[in-house]
């Protein structure tokens, strides 16, 4: 029903369809959902969900549409799956007609509404629920239920190396590792302390101090960054003065090397008047 509902509010209708029909479909005639966002599937978490339903049956029917000569899943990947690891021939299914677009909002949510993805799978599904309809992070926040910074803050893990996405898919790092790393300015550096955060075993807290070590260092730097300070109105005229000279000098015909050096605490000039 969570599913339904929130799936309802996404595309503006109250009608989910008629959950009530359902049929037994071959299990070799369905296929998997492009837009599925599970991109992990945990074998043993699969195993464990076969031998309830081996000893329980399917309690929960998955949805299906027909598609291109096949059946296309809409919900239900999991169960599929531990249904065709204990060899069963048919599974109950209800069949819907959707579009693309429709097929997709209601694999996503569908997902989004249980337990289990990993902080990017659930950001790559908001990233393609934004796409799909053309929201808002706020109006896609309204119509799921949930609060903007929620989406947000998925949405900016995006933004990580591909590398750290792919820690956070493998759940070697949590999302609030992932958002400490956020605040470093590069990339190179984000991947650096990804990879030492993993060798070393840290905890949340252990990053966030790493990270703004880090960062304070750096601020640190740029204070203590000399500055070169304006020349006064008298040294001014002293240079000016040695410049016109020096000219004045290499207009009588004489060709003579000079250079020049703004020093921090003095200014220099280095002349060279050739003897032949």
């Amino acid at each position: 029903m969570a599913m339904r509902e929130a799936w309802g509010r996404l595309l503006g209708s109250r009608d989910g369809g008629d959950e009530s029909n359902v049929v037994q479909i071959g299990v070799d005639e369905i296929v998997s959902n492009p837009y599925q966002p599970r991109t992990v599937f945990d074998e043993n978490s699969i195993q464990e969900l076969a031998k309830t339903i081996q000893t329980h049956g399917i309690i929960q029917p998955i949805v299906v549409r027909r598609q291109k000569g096949h059946y296309e899943l809409i919900a239900g990947e999991r169960r599929w799956r531990a249904v065709k690891s204990l060899g069963w021939r048919t599974i109950p299914a209800i069949v819907r007609v959707m579009n693309d677009a429709q097929t997709a909002s209601a694999a996503l949510i569908e997902n989004l509404q249980r337990e289990g993805l990993t902080p990017i799978e659930e950001a790559v599904a908001y990233q393609q629920l934004l796409e799909l309809h053309g929201l808002t992070q706020e109006s896609l926040a309204q119509r799921l239920g949930k609060g903007q910074s929620t989406i947000a803050n998925k949405l900016r893990l995006l933004n990580l190396p591909e590398a750290v996405q792919q820690g956070l898919l493998a759940r070697q790092i949590t999302e609030r590792h992932a958002r400490a790393l956020l605040a470093l300015p590069s990339e190179d550096l984000q991947i650096k302390l990804y990879e030492e955060c993993v060798e070393r075993g840290w905890n949340v807290k252990q990053m966030e101090e790493r990270v703004k070590g880090i960062l304070s260092k750096m601020q640190e730097g740029t204070r203590r960054k000399p500055r070169k300070r304006g020349l006064s109105r008298d040294v001014r005229l002293a240079v000016n003065t040695i410049r016109q000279s020096l000219e004045m000098i290499q207009q009588s015909g004489l060709t003579i090397e000079c250079q020049e050096n703004d020093d921090s605490e003095f200014y220099e000039f280095v002349i060279r008047v050739p003897k032949k």
